[in-house]
C-alpha cells in the first residue's frame, strides 16, 4: 500500500488544529489515529511521540527557534512555524532520527504544503539549530521564573503561582513529572472481574499491568498499542482513571443502597466507580451539561454493563427541584483550570490564563451553592479538582464553609492509604501534587452535612 500521507503531515496537521482551531490534543490526536488505524505501531508511535513533544517542549522550542532565525516565531506562517517546532523537538528529544533526516523532511513538507519558496528559510534555520544545539544558552537560574519556563516549557503565570505556594524544589519535582513518560492508571470494574484475572487476560493480550501502590484495584498499564485493540477494554473489564480521581469514591464511601448524584459526570468514571462500589444497589445520577458529554457517559456505562447508573443531560448550575434534599452523596468534581493534569493535556497550560482561572472560580462557587442543596442531612458533598490552585480548591472550601454553615469537613485519613494520611494537611482536605505523589494533581474535600440540617427552599 503506498501511502499518500506522511507520519510529519499527519503531526502537522494535528498541530494546526491545535494552535489554530484550538483543538485539545488529545482529541485532535485520538481522531487522526482512530482515522488512520492501517499505520503500524511504529509510525502511531511517532505521530503521539512528536506531537505530544512538540506540544510539552513548546516554550523552549520556540526559545531555540528564536536564538537562530531572524524572523521570530510569533511572525513566521503558521505552517511554517509548525514544521520548524516539530523538526526542533525531533533534533533535540529523538537521538533514533538522524538531522539530517529531519531537516529534509521538513524542507520537503514546506514544499508540499505550498512554501516552496521557503525552503531555503527552513532548511537554513535548522540547519544552523542542529550545529548548535550542545552550546545553546538558557536563561540562568537567577531569573527563577525565566530559567524555569524555559527548561519545563511552563508559562510564567502559573510558575509565579506555585512558586508563591511552594518551595523551589516541590515546584521543579511537579514540573519535571510533567514531562515524564509514564503508563496509563485503569481501574478494575469489580462487578465484572477480578484483578488476578485482569492481570492475566491483559498479560495474554500483551499488555503489562503493574500494581499500583495506593489501592489495590488499581494498575499502571503500559506495553500496548492501541485501547480499544484491547479486548479487556472491550469487554468492559477496567476504566481509564487516574488513581487520584478514583480516591474520590474510596473518600465518599458510599454505603449499600446509596443515592448519589454526579454533577459533572464526564466521561463517567467516577459515577461507574461509584456504581460499582455500591454492588448494583442503589442508584447514581450521571449528569453533564452537553448531549456530547452525556453521550460519552452512556457509552461507557454501556462498555461496563453497570446497571445502577444513568446519564442524563442538566446545567450544574440550575437548580433541580426534585433533587433538593434526596442525595446521600453529591460528587461535584467541577470545570477548573486543569493544572495538575498537564503531563497528560500538554495543551492546557497554554490554553488557560489567570483571567480564566480566576473566572473558572465563580463559576464553581455558582455550581456548589446549587448542588449543595441535594445533599441529605447526614449526606456527604465530595467537592474535588484536577487543579493545582489554592483559590479553586483550599480557599473555595473555606468560603462555601463561610456560606453554608450546616456542613463541615469531614475526617478523611481513614479512607485512605498510608503513604497517603500525611498528606491531609487540613482535615477534610487532600492535594495530591505530581512528583510528590503517585497520582495527578487533584484536590478532594469532603463535607458533610448535619443531621439536623433543614433543605433550603430558597
Amino acid at each position: 500500500m503506498t501511502k499518500s500521507i506522511s507520519e510529519r503531515e499527519l503531526v502537522l496537521g494535528i498541530l494546526m488544529e491545535i494552535t489554530r482551531e484550538n483543538t485539545y490534543s488529545h482529541i485532535a490526536l485520538r481522531n487522526v489515529l482512530d482515522k488512520y488505524q492501517y499505520l503500524d505501531k511504529k509510525e502511531r508511535a511517532f505521530i503521539t511521540r512528536v506531537t505530544e513533544g512538540t506540544l510539552e517542549h513548546m516554550i523552549e522550542i520556540d526559545y531555540i527557534i528564536n536564538l537562530f532565525s531572524k524572523v521570530k516565531v510569533n511572525k513566521m506562517k503558521p505552517v511554517i512555524r509548525n514544521i520548524i517546532r516539530s523538526a526542533v523537538y525531533q533534533l533535540k528529544y529523538m537521538d533514533s532520527v538522524p538531522n539530517s533526516a529531519v531537516c529534509n523532511e521538513a524542507v520537503k513538507l514546506a514544499v508540499k504544503k505550498g512554501f516552496g519558496s521557503l525552503r531555503g528559510f527552513v532548511n537554513g534555520v535548522l540547519r544552523n539549530i542542529a550545529r548548535n544545539l550542545d552550546t545553546i544558552q538558557y536563561p540562568d537560574r537567577s531569573d527563577l521564573v525565566s530559567c524555569l519556563s524555559v527548561q519545563y516549557s511552563m508559562p510564567e503565570w502559573i510558575l509565579k503561582k506555585w512558586l508563591a505556594v511552594f518551595d523551589e524544589e516541590t515546584v521543579e519535582n511537579m514540573l519535571a513529572d510533567f514531562q515524564k513518560d509514564k503508563p496509563i492508571t485503569i481501574r478494575c470494574n469489580l462487578h465484572r472481574i477480578s484483578v488476578e484475572e485482569l492481570q492475566r487476560k491483559l498479560q495474554e493480550e500483551g499488555a503489562k499491568a503493574v500494581a499500583h501502590p495506593y489501592l489495590p484495584y488499581a494498575l499502571s498499564l503500559s506495553d500496548y498499542d492501541y485501547l480499544r485493540d484491547l479486548q479487556s477494554f472491550r469487554d468492559g473489564d477496567f476504566t481509564v482513571q487516574d488513581v487520584s480521581s478514583m480516591l474520590v469514591t474510596e473518600i465518599a464511601d458510599p454505603q449499600k443502597g446509596a443515592r448519589v448524584i454526579d454533577v459533572c459526570a464526564a466521561p463517567g468514571g467516577k459515577s461507574i466507580h461509584m456504581a460499582d462500589r455500591l454492588e448494583g444497589s442503589g442508584h447514581v445520577e450521571a449528569r453533564d451539561l452537553t448531549d456530547y458529554k452525556v453521550e460519552l457517559i452512556r457509552e461507557n456505562i454501556a462498555r461496563t454493563a453497570v446497571t445502577n447508573v444513568e446519564a442524563r443531560v442538566w446545567d450544574a448550575t440550575v437548580t433541580e427541584e426534585q433533587s433538593r434534599g434526596q442525595a446521600d452523596v453529591v460528587v461535584a468534581d467541577l470545570p477548573c483550570s486543569g493544572l495538575g493534569v498537564l503531563g497528560k493535556k500538554t495543551d492546557l497550560k497554554y490554553k488557560m490564563s489567570e483571567e480564566t482561572s480566576e473566572e473558572l472560580v465563580h463559576l464553581q462557587r455558582k455550581i456548589l451553592s446549587v448542588v449543595q442543596e441535594y445533599v441529605k442531612p447526614g449526606g456527604t458533598l465530595i467537592y474535588s479538582t484536577c487543579t493545582i490552585n489554592p483559590m479553586e480548591n483550599q480557599e473555595n472550601v473555606r468560603w462555601f464553609l463561610e456560606q453554608y454553615p450546616k456542613f463541615r469537613l469531614a475526617d478523611i485519613r481513614d479512607q485512605l492509604c498510608e503513604p497517603l494520611k500525611n498528606s491531609v494537611t487540613e482535615k477534610g482536605m487532600l492535594q495530591l501534587l505530581p512528583g510528590v505523589h503517585e497520582s495527578d494533581g487533584f484536590f478532594i474535600a469532603k463535607l458533610t452535612a448535619r443531621k439536623n440540617a433543614s433543605v433550603s427552599s430558597s
